[in-house]
């Protein structure tokens, strides 16, 4: 069964959404965030993702201190990235709570210290970030596409030993027009052991369907939820989550 994971973005303390990335398209949906993931944990889902807009564009981890509320008002499984660009950013988001943290720019502007990191905390609680534009990885908030394309990105980092890569396809993010699922599909077919997680373009219960009939291991969503465009009980129902 495909993993199912909300998302919360945060920009100045506060749940939002963006469309495409553009930050001139923010929208405001709560000022509480830990209450939203709260909600989140009585329907029964078990996974959050958390995304520091703020640290995103500011290059360093900004919001820890929301992320801590949630993770001490739930006991979520919190993935968290946005602005990890150092160690000390790395350590920060763990030691907020988050169990597992993206990594994606690093990747492409460090490549050894993504490494490093890899072998310290291990596979498990890294998460290789991979939006894409056009084919090519895009870093900084999608502010950035470098010159790097995904199949060799993902190549290099899976024979490495990375385990998770969160994929999102940034013409589809927050445009509710369907998820990006051959470009998953092509994924998983060149690397089986990846537990990809998709983002982007989720516009209702369908599209998380169709994610779990083609086999993609996990899904992020977000705008869908706020837009009551995804009746969250109705999904947990489906899923059994609770």
């Amino acid at each position: 069964m495909i993993e199912l994971i909300p998302a919360i973005d945060i920009i100045d303390g506060k749940c939002v959404r963006l469309t495409k990335g553009d930050y001139d398209t923010k929208k405001v949906y709560a000022d509480d965030p830990a209450s939203i993931a709260q909600e989140f944990e009585q329907l029964g889902f078990k996974r959050l993702h958390v995304v520091d807009l703020d640290g995103a564009k500011s290059k360093h981890v900004v919001n820890d201190a929301t992320l801590r509320s949630i993770t001490r008002n739930t006991q979520l499984i919190v993935d968290f990235g946005g602005g990890v660009k150092t160690k000390d950013d790395l350590d920060k988001a763990y030691e907020a709570g988050a169990s597992m943290v993206t990594a994606g720019s690093i990747a492409i502007t460090q490549p050894e210290t993504y490494l490093e990191w890899l072998e310290q905390y291990g596979a498990d609680r890294l998460i290789l970030g991979a939006d894409v534009r056009n084919g090519r990885v895009s870093i900084n908030g999608w502010k950035e596409d470098s010159n790097v394309m995904l199949t060799e990105y993902l190549t290099r980092y899976m024979k490495a030993g990375t385990k998770n890569v969160l994929c999102t396809e940034i013409s589809k993010d927050g445009m509710l027009q369907g998820p990006a699922i051959e470009l998953y599909k092509e994924v998983m077919a060149a690397h089986p052991s990846c537990h990809l997680i998709a983002s982007g373009g989720v516009s209702g219960m369908e599209d998380i369907l169709a994610l779990e009939e083609a086999h993609i291991p996990a899904v992020v969503f977000g705008k869908a939820i706020y837009e009551g465009r995804i009746d969250m009980k109705e999904l947990a129902k489906r899923f059994s989550l609770s």
